[in-house]
């Protein structure tokens, strides 16, 4: 059994508090406004939220849950605080952190007087960095204490929706949980091990951020969804029928399938019908902005490695890997032709590595469309792979191979490996001295706010 203080009745801190004090614990909910306070006290919710009513009243009548707007007593009367107050946006669309700063400062204080070790964790919505920028700094100035040696800052986002709350917390089907050490989510780990199927730990950053990725996802399917049964009444097409055959794909369609972040997609086939469905759509006068806001995404997001690659100011660039993905010589539309276009024009000089494209071997509209795009593509292609590597400054990958990897381990000092095929965070530059090629990032391609990753041989 934990003694937990939650910070903010509402929606979000309702539920936590009562759930919480359901399965056994001993809380304490913490508000300014004196209204829910008395309410829950009361043992009646504070929100309205179907099956809340029944464990609040449970809880209480048990001694588990207790409600009162004295920040400091909660914090000593408990081991764990959960900081669920509201972060509303502002007319510009920014977050409105003044109840999460002031929470935290409140929580500093009572930790002055405070001996026993303290978790705080952040069950707000907060953008990535909040933790690290906001709550730290507060709490550390307001308690005179340091993270991780007195106190510990956590993250724990919700993912209950409104109507079925009660329900998504006692039986979460993800439970994510953010920390800069593992060692603080001990007692995290306890709380929700009953209640989870899966636990996700992972650092402060990204437990923030996933939050954001959820959300937006969903609100891209309620949009998509709609898009596509408009435009199915139109055409006198059944949206039913269509969405039941569509979301009985698992294996593509309703799944993690094209939901790892890379290189921008092309091909014969996603371009071409994009462009078909909205033109439709426009004939028709009907307003599909997110379909139509498909391809200049991708279009931007071409943009930003060709901004990458010119940021490094080298002038030797390879590119291995030239058609739209790998095993297949289907060059139509490919991103990777694009940015050699644009490279060339920027007077770099490229040369070009793909395992699966001969220019002897392609024939029709695939040959058709290369000549078009790079005339002089025959000059630029190599069958060898450690002649195009080791002749460049720079070298761009956009190809998964297993001799690309190998490759790439022996590199030249100062020869900078730019890889579209994945995002990953940004490391330190390491040391120059060390005896094996190893990669860090470029700050040069970080200040480009690309969308790829480079790194650089030391």
């Amino acid at each position: 059994m934990r003694r937990i203080s939650v910070f903010g009745l509402g929606y979000v801190g309702a539920v936590t508090a009562a759930c919480f004090a359901h399965v056994g614990h001993n809380v304490f909910g913490v508000d300014m406004n004196p209204g829910k306070v008395n309410s829950l006290e009361a043992g009646r919710t504070p929100v309205m939220e179907p099956g809340l009513a029944e464990i609040v009243k449970e809880s209480v009548a048990a001694s588990r849950l207790h409600a009162s707007t004295d920040a400091g007593t909660a914090v000593q009367r408990s081991e764990i605080s959960f900081i669920c107050v509201g972060t509303p946006s502002l007319h510009n669309g920014r977050l409105d952190l003044s109840s999460v700063k002031h929470t935290c400062e409140e929580i500093g204080r009572a930790l002055r007087t405070k001996s026993d070790f303290h978790w705080i964790v952040i069950r707000s919505t907060v953008l990535p960095g909040t933790a690290q920028d906001v709550v730290i700094p507060a709490l550390e100035a307001a308690s005179g204490k340091r993270a991780g040696v007195d106190f510990a800052v956590c993250s724990n986002p919700e993912f209950t929706r409104e109507g079925t709350a009660v329900a998504d917390f006692m039986h979460a089907p993800m439970t994510v949980f953010g920390a800069e050490e593992t060692i603080h989510l001990a007692p995290l780990r306890e709380l929700y091990e009953p209640l989870s199927e899966r636990i996700w730990e992972t650092s402060l950053r990204v437990a923030e951020m996933v939050k954001y990725v959820c959300n937006a996802f969903h609100a891209l399917k309620v949009a998509f969804a709609n898009e596509i049964g408009s435009f199915c009444q139109q055409l006198e097409v059944d949206a039913n029928e269509v969405t039941r055959i569509f979301t009985s794909d698992t294996t593509l369609n309703i799944s993690p399938a094209y939901l790892k972040p890379g290189f921008a997609f092309g091909g014969s086939c996603l371009p071409k019908d994009l462009r078909a469905l909205t033109y439709c759509a426009k004939q028709m006068d009907l307003e599909l902005p997110l379909l139509r806001s498909i391809m200049p995404s991708n279009h931007a997001h071409l943009e930003r490695a060709v901004a990458a690659a010119l940021a490094t100011q080298k002038k030797r660039i390879a590119v291995l890997g030239l058609s739209f993905k790998p095993g297949t010589d289907d060059l139509r539309e490919s991103p990777s032709v694009q940015l050699i276009k644009r490279l060339l024009g920027e007077g770099r000089a490229v040369r070009i590595w793909d395992r699966d494209v001969s220019l002897g071997r392609l024939v029709g509209s695939n040959r058709q469309y290369i000549e078009e795009e790079i005339p002089h593509i025959g000059a630029l292609l190599s069958t060898d792979l450690n002649e195009v590597i080791g002749s460049s400054e720079l070298i761009i990958v956009g190809t998964k191979a297993a001799e690309v990897d190998a490759a790439l381990e022996n590199l030249y000092l100062d020869q900078i490996v730019m890889d579209l095929r994945s995002l990953r965070p940004g490391s330190s530059m390491v040391d120059a001295h060390q005896s094996q090629p190893v990669f860090a990032e470029s700050q040069s391609i970080a200040s480009a706010d690309s969308s790829s990753v480079a790194y650089q041989a030391a």
